[in-house]
This record gives C-alpha cells, structure tokens and sequence, in this order.
C-alpha cells in the first residue's frame, strides 16, 4: 500500500518564468463536441449493419440497382421502426442476413417466376425484398397481404421509394384470393402462422398453379408431422443459407377427407 511521502518526497515547485502563469491568461481548450448517447448507439449500429450487408451480400449477391434500392428499403425500416415494431429490435443488426438475404434466397429456388402473392407482409419480408429484386423485370408483379394498417401503410411507402413493382392489400390473409387479380407463380410466407394454416391461406392460389414457398424455423418436422393430419403434400425442404431454418417447397396441397 502506498504511503504518503514526507514533503522531501514531493515533486519540486517551479516557479512560472517569463510569459508564463502570472499576469497571463491561459488559453480556453478547444471542447468537444457532445455526442448524445443515442446518436453514438445510432453510429455503432450503423457501423454493425454495414459489417452485416457485406456478409449478406456474399450470401445472396445482387444487382447494383437492387443494392441501392434495398438501401433505400432499410434506412425507411429503421426510420419507421422507431414508431411501428416492424422487426424484432434485438434483430436490428442483422438485418441484412437475417432478413435482407434470408428473403433473397427465394428468388434463386424459384428463378422463372415473376408474379409473387406474400402472405402477412409484416415489415416486408419477403414480399418487399422480392420486389425490389423484381424490378427490373418485365412483367413482374409482388402482391403483399397484410390485416394491419400501420404495417399496411409502410409497405405502401417502401414499394414507393424503392420503385418496385408490389401492390399492397390492406385484408384478412384468408381473403387474400378475393384481393389478388391475374395469376401467381410463387405464393410465400415468413412468420406468419403454423404450417397447416398457412397451407389454407395458400391452398385457393396453389389450386390455380401457384407453387408454395415458405420459411420455417427448426421445429419444421414438427410441422410437417402436424400438416399432415389435414393435408395430403409432397413437401421439399431447402435448407436457409442464412441459419438453422428451411424453406417448405409446395407444389400442390389436398384437403384430408
């Protein structure tokens, strides 16, 4: 421990020469600016989401084009995001990966289709995503169910500033048949409801020739087991390129008797 030394012990005064000390005021040191302890969270996470884009991209490469406007889809997300709970905050810095290219590995199962029905759009995954991936397509269109209003009007809003082809449905998913005009190719789903549900929502646009595209989580055998119980399906699973989840390919879907 320490002692306090004896005055021998203590550094030697010094005496002020000239120019210095007295009769002179000292300089004012230049302060630094206050950052708020938000806008220093909001520069980390910035700093965080762009280390997640670059891996994103690895996963599921893109255009230049469909990069700028993804861009302008996230930094409408996060805006919004601090009014309307559109993600999970705790997801917030990977959204890139866990939403952005999670989204985008659809487009390579299904690399023909052009014409999207997404079932309980949420904050916009997959359908957003699809249609900024669809816009320089000829012909392709991206339906986005959604029962929500606020929801509703922010996927309104990103279709607007990323320039993409969607159209938003403010309805029940079950009436999603009586909303969407002309034929669908894909039909998808991400989060919304158990399997078996949501092979009723889908079932109207799979009798017309959609095929069926939906992201599950680990549990999906359980799923599937369940599924069962009231549907006759062939079902394909894909694993996600993102993490443990996988993808439910569907082509047709009967009821159980």
């Amino acid at each position: 421990m320490k002692q306090r030394g004896s005055g021998g012990d203590r550094p030697p005064s010094r005496r002020p020469g000239a120019g210095e000390g007295a009769g002179q005021r000292s300089e004012p040191g230049v302060a630094s600016p206050k950052i708020s302890k938000a806008a220093a969270n909001d520069k980390v996470l910035d700093s965080i989401i762009a280390a997640d884009k670059t891996a994103a991209m690895k996963l599921a490469p893109v255009s230049r084009k469909t990069e700028e406007r993804l861009d302008r889809y996230i930094a409408l997300l996060r805006e919004w995001q601090a009014k309307t709970n559109l993600v999970a905050p705790s997801t917030l810095p990977n959204l890139w990966t866990r939403h952005i290219a999670d989204s985008l590995q659809l487009v390579d199962l299904a690399p023909a289709a052009k014409r999207w029905a997404d079932l309980g759009s949420g904050g916009g995954f997959p359908g957003v995503v699809l249609a900024c991936a669809m816009a320089g397509t000829p012909g392709a269109s991206v339906h986005l169910v959604e029962r929500i209003a606020k929801k509703a009007a922010f996927l309104r809003e990103a279709i607007r500033v990323t320039t993409s082809p969607g159209v938003v449905h403010l309805a029940e998913i079950g009436d999603n048949v009586d909303r969407i005009t002309g034929p669908v190719d894909c039909v998808t789903a991400r989060a919304l409801a158990p399997l078996h549900q949501l092979i009723g929502f889908a079932e109207p646009l799979m009798r017309q020739g959609a095929r069926a595209l939906f992201l599950k989580g680990q549990d999906v055998e359980a799923e599937l087991t369940e599924a069962a119980k009231y549907w006759n399906i062939r079902p394909q699973l894909h694993q996600s390129r993102t993490g443990d989840g996988w993808i439910v390919e569907l082509n047709a879907a009967e009821r159980r008797s």
